[in-house]
């Protein structure tokens, strides 16, 4: 079998002005070189890689996927749970959420104005049925009184010359055939139909449930009031700049008292008088110990001090669960 030349070797320099010059090729990668494209991606192997496995299951549009979260897709300390932009107004729940004022107002109002609808449409509802409640029973009480007077009206006299088991054999006919027509008419008028739409099965208005009037919070679901919003002080890194210099800086906040930097790697908690920001160690090390603020000097209980919610860093170690995840239907054989 004849080879030409390039089988066996290759260019090394192609170089216009030198001489072009060669290199002699191993046996393998002569091989390698005559291979075809599905033997080179090796894609014949027995084993289903990890790899390939997710990459199938993201094209196939089936399966559960989870991806871990950057620390772009997460928010920083000082920015709103509702608006994720930093805080102008900052305040603060008791369980450590952080709300730009403005948005959280708005997002109460709203609540409440969603309840007040849901509990008239409910109060309406209510009264539609307590209509209909009235009207059955009138219906019954009339229908109680017709069989009543059917009752009591007198029956015709025996007809001497009838047989009694003709006349009993033609009242059981006549009552199986009017009992027959009856039921005929009841299961047509019980009976749903598919094809009008005024009857079918679910057609029939869904019963509204009484709404809770109590406002909840957006990330933690407990009852949220206006009263137990607190307002929070940020001590800025450098007081000479303005607000817009200020966000452009990735250090924007300090400790109010150890002048540590403040971020989201940084454990943090607002004192609930002054509504000022210190780092826990700050807390654990100074303020635990007497049980007063640095900042006014006055005395603290432990339901004055509020750990600050935080985002995470990127890092596995941040206690912060960064993983997103996305149900999509499974096919089942």
């Amino acid at each position: 079998m004849t080879r030409s030349i390039h089988d066996c070797y290759s260019e090394i320099s192609a170089d216009p002005g030198k001489e072009t010059q060669y290199r002699f090729l191993p046996v393998r990668e002569r091989k390698r070189a005559n291979m075809t494209r599905h033997g080179k991606n090796c894609t014949a192997g027995a084993v289903y890689t990890y790899h390939e496995k997710k990459k199938d299951t993201a094209a196939s549009g089936y399966g559960t996927q989870s991806l871990r979260l950057g620390k772009d897709a997460i928010k920083d300390f000082d920015c709103c749970c509702l608006s994720l932009q930093p805080c102008r107004d900052p305040v603060i729940t008791l369980d450590g959420y952080i709300y730009e004022k403005e948005a959280i107002l708005k997002y109460i109002l709203h609540q409440k104005t969603d309840i007040a609808k849901k509990m008239k449409a409910y109060e309406k509802q209510k009264q539609a049925l307590k209509s209909e409640g009235q009207l059955e029973s009138k219906e019954r009480e009339r229908a109680e009184k017709f069989k009543e007077r059917e009752n009591n009206i007198v029956s015709k006299p025996i007809n001497p010359f009838t047989s009694g088991k003709s006349k009993d054999e033609g009242n059981q006919a006549s009552s199986s055939s009017s009992n027959s027509s009856a039921g005929e008419d009841s299961t047509a008028s019980a009976l749903p139909s598919f094809w009008i739409p005024s009857l079918t099965p679910e057609s029939k208005p869904t019963l509204l449930k009484k709404p809770s009037k109590t406002v909840l919070c957006p990330m933690s679901g407990h009852p949220l009031k206006m009263s137990d919003l607190i307002p929070v002080r940020f001590t800025p890194l450098d007081p000479s700049l303005d607000r817009v210099a200020l966000l452009t800086r990735q250090d924007r906040y300090v400790c109010a008292v150890t002048k540590d930097t403040l971020g989201n790697s940084v454990p943090c908690a607002v004192l609930r008088p002054s509504g000022v920001v210190v780092t826990m160690e700050c807390v654990e090390k100074l303020i635990q110990k007497d049980m007063v603020n640095p900042i006014t000097g006055d005395k603290l209980k432990e339901k004055d001090i509020i750990p600050m919610e935080r985002g995470g860093t990127g890092f596995a170690g941040s206690g912060v669960d960064l993983k997103a995840k996305e149900a999509r239907p499974v096919m089942q054989a």
